[in-house]
């Protein structure tokens, strides 16, 4: 399927049921059309035929129209060159529901994206909106799924910092135009008539904290989830404090399409029972809840200092396995030895994927200290974990499971999953394993298994910070 769109200056992509983060393929396997491409001309055709958010001629057309932009929180390509991100899920997955086809246009703005939407270009907004009071009137906001604070940002490390509201005077404060953050500050300003702001246009809130990191700005303002990804990014970048009650995100339609928006909040209901909204919300968000500035100052410098040593390493060894690539292989090594090809533990572990000698004798790695062959050994033997786990098993759960029997063992692993099924949870769901593992330390628990106890705390956050470091390789090698 080909569509185009001359009157916007976003890109677009347009795909046939591709179903998440880790179910979208090449349009050669999936029979989809996937289209990217830069328009500034105006042929003065709308993509929804100047039907937008009437549900009826969104399944006549066959295609749902989506504005986003481009971002970690909403959309984006991953590092394998399919789409991704918690908006691309969900607005797929309604879309499967209607039985259509979908296309997303990326702006470069909130104020973009809203303007699509106003202009009748797209059927809905899904782009990490905030449903603010002044945006009402104008658009129709679909059922709340999630909620967020608005936070001031500053550099730490010597730049000039607003501990509070009435220090933002002394900052130079720029925001996104025309969002959620300026509305907030408009409303502050009845209290406080000496603040001010720059308004920047055709920005997102993402470039305006890089901006805050390379200090040419002092401060600005984002949203609690926008912020704790890109913490981790820019270690430096420090919350100073909350401006905001917790405020709702929801998709926006244009206003008038009651049958769209019945439609979305019947799929939302449902979406949420079946629990597959909190497995995004774990999928894009589960991985940063624990923030360590050190360990991610020391990841940032590593990635310029040890990582280019051995990147074609790891690529070299994922290149055999197609369920995992490099960056998950360079996570794991640092994760185990924060790329020191010499590392060495008191229980006997050595090298870059610290291997123990039996393992390492049944891997065929003559010597762990060389990073050639540990790097090879560590992706075999994560293989050998990733198959003995259960070949039924979905991903991403079999690559979490997988992880974790890397660290834990794969026996600790096979009783926890034995106890889950004692106790009624599912075994092969990493969301449910991640709640039961912590109970092999527990006494009630470890003396009726077979292996016995094991600190089974330490494969959760071994899988998280894992999750994390890629995230962070991925987007520090772009």
């Amino acid at each position: 399927m080909l569509t185009t769109n001359c009157r916007s200056t976003g890109h677009f992509l347009s795909a046939r049921s591709l179903t998440g983060r880790f179910a979208a393929r090449p349009a050669s396997a999936t029979g989809a059309l996937i289209l990217v491409a830069s328009l500034t001309a105006s042929c003065g055709q709308s993509p929804t035929g100047g039907d937008a958010g009437n549900l009826e001629a969104i399944k006549a057309r066959g295609e749902l129209v989506v504005a986003t932009r481009n971002a970690p929180t909403t959309y984006y390509i991953d590092n394998r060159g399919r789409p991704a991100g918690p908006e691309h899920d969900m607005a797929t997955a309604f879309a499967e529901q209607l039985g259509v086809d979908i296309q997303f246009q990326v702006m470069d703005s909130i104020a973009g994206v809203l303007s699509t939407v106003k202009s009748g270009q797209a059927d809905l907004a899904a782009a990490g909106l905030t449903a603010t009071e002044s945006r009402r009137p104008r658009f129709a906001f679909g059922p709340v799924y999630q909620r967020v604070t608005q936070q001031v940002v500053c550099r730490g490390g010597g730049g000039k910092r607003a501990r509070r509201v009435e220090q933002l005077t002394e900052v130079d404060l720029a925001v996104v135009a025309d969002s959620s953050y300026e509305s907030r500050l408009t409303e502050l300003q009845e209290t406080h008539p000496e603040l001010s702001w720059h308004s920047v246009e055709n920005t997102g809130t993402e470039q305006l904290l890089h901006e805050v990191w390379t200090q040419e700005i002092d401060c600005t303002v984002a949203d609690s989830n926008i912020v704790d990804i890109n913490r981790r990014y820019y270690p430096e970048l420090l919350m100073m404090f909350e401006i905001s009650e917790p405020e709702p995100l929801a998709w926006a339609m244009p206003a008038g399409s009651e049958a769209l928006l019945e439609a979305t909040s019947e799929w939302l209901a449902s979406y949420r029972q079946a629990g597959n909204l909190e497995q995004v919300q774990d999928r894009y968000y589960g991985f940063i809840r624990e923030y360590d500035f050190a360990d991610k100052k020391a990841l940032r410098d590593r990635l310029d200092e040890r990582y280019p040593q051995y990147e074609d390493l790891f690529e070299d060894a994922a290149a055999d396995y197609e369920v995992f690539d490099d960056t998950l292989l360079a996570a794991l090594a640092y994760q185990e030895s924060h790329w020191n090809p010499e590392a060495r533990s008191p229980t006997g572990v050595r090298g870059m994927m610290m291997l123990t000698r039996r393992t390492a004798e049944s891997l065929g790695v003559e010597n762990r200290l060389d990073p050639a062959q540990s790097i090879a050994g560590g992706a075999r033997y994560l293989h050998r974990m990733y198959e003995k786990v259960g070949e039924d098993i979905p991903q991403p759960d079999r690559g979490y499971l997988a992880l974790a029997a890397y660290n834990v063992g794969l026996y600790h692993l096979r009783d926890a999953q034995r106890l889950a099924e004692s106790l009624g949870r599912d075994p092969e769901s990493w969301a449910e394993m991640r709640e039961v593992l912590p109970l092999l330390a527990e006494k009630q628990y470890y003396t009726d298994l077979k292996y016995g106890y094991a600190r089974g705390t330490e494969p959760v956050h071994y899988v998280r910070r894992i999750r994390d470091y890629r995230d962070v390789i991925e987007r520090g090698r772009d």
